[in-house]
């Protein structure tokens, strides 16, 4: 659920366009801004993902919910219900950081670094 209300949007391919994105500029504005999400991060084709690309993932979100970097501001301003509050910030934080240890236990430690790491 936390996903669905605040990540889904840029992060996914279900993506809930606002009547404003058929106004242009700003538009075209949302739309790259939705795909550079979903290029980042998009949890529709998540599972597709590389299990060092997952690991990775796994670990920004951590970060990023920790350091209230996501959801943005700017996507906060006009979906208030985005807005985490502790619980919800504990509670995705605690799924990303289970997931984060479940990959690390289960997959060599070489298996989890990029290229750059391992020269």
């Amino acid at each position: 659920m936390i996903l669905d209300v605040a990540c889904n949007d840029c992060h996914s391919n279900t993506t809930g366009y606002p009547w404003y994105a058929e106004i242009q500029p700003i538009g075209w504005f949302l739309n790259n801004h939705i795909q550079e999400g979903k290029h980042y991060l998009n949890f529709s084709e998540f599972s597709s993902y590389k299990i060092r690309r997952q690991y990775k993932r796994f670990n920004q979100i951590r970060e990023l919910v920790e350091k209230n970097e996501m959801p943005l501001s700017s996507y906060t301003l006009i979906h208030k219900d985005a807005i985490l509050n502790q619980h919800q910030k504990e509670l995705l934080f605690s799924w990303a950081n289970a997931a984060y240890d479940s990959i690390e236990v289960h997959n060599p430690a070489d298996s989890l670094k990029s290229k750059k790491q391992n020269n």
